[in-house]
């Protein structure tokens, strides 16, 4: 059995990440969204918030599991039985930084490889931060989010106002 893992912050889920997700959907037979905790990060939406979102949007792909782990990826990957870690790159920019990540995680774990994946041209430049500077400021998110996270931004950014 294929098993894949596509791990992020996801803060919030874009197209571009659906994007990916659909097409490793495809690859594997079984694909499994991980949520991480990153202490380099301060996320905008909770880990429980950003796994409903993740399972709303990834609901009509029956071989895909939204989970969350805090530690290390790859053993992540590893207790899934997981043969690869699919990571998205939109330009070759992420390129440097996913290739030693990559090359790190390869060392920790030989048996999972790292899938490299081409965000579709027409994401490649959106970000969650990206996303998130827009709809702070009341900009239009619509093209780069589904209404469910347009939505949920607005909400977040309202609460945040009181």
């Amino acid at each position: 059995m294929r098993i894949g893992v596509y791990t992020g912050t996801f803060d919030p889920v874009t197209h571009g990440h659906l994007d990916i997700i659909t097409r490793a959907s495809h690859l594997f037979d079984h694909l499994y969204i991980c949520v991480l905790h990153n202490p380099e990060k301060v996320p905008l939406f909770s880990v429980e918030e950003r796994i409903e979102l993740l399972r709303e949007e990834a609901s009509q792909l029956d071989n895909v599991t939204v989970d969350t782990y805090s530690g290390l990826a790859v053993e992540y990957a590893k207790s899934k039985k997981a043969n690869a870690m699919v990571r998205g790159l939109r330009a070759v920019s992420d390129f440097d930084f996913e290739f030693k990540l990559a090359a790190m995680n390869r060392y920790l774990e030989p048996d999972v490889d790292t899938v490299f994946m081409m965000t579709s041209s027409e994401y490649s430049f959106i970000s969650s931060s990206a996303v998130k500077e827009v709809a702070e400021l009341g900009g239009d998110v619509s093209k780069w989010v589904s209404p469910r996270v347009a939505e949920a931004l607005g909400k977040k950014f309202k609460d945040r106002e009181r």
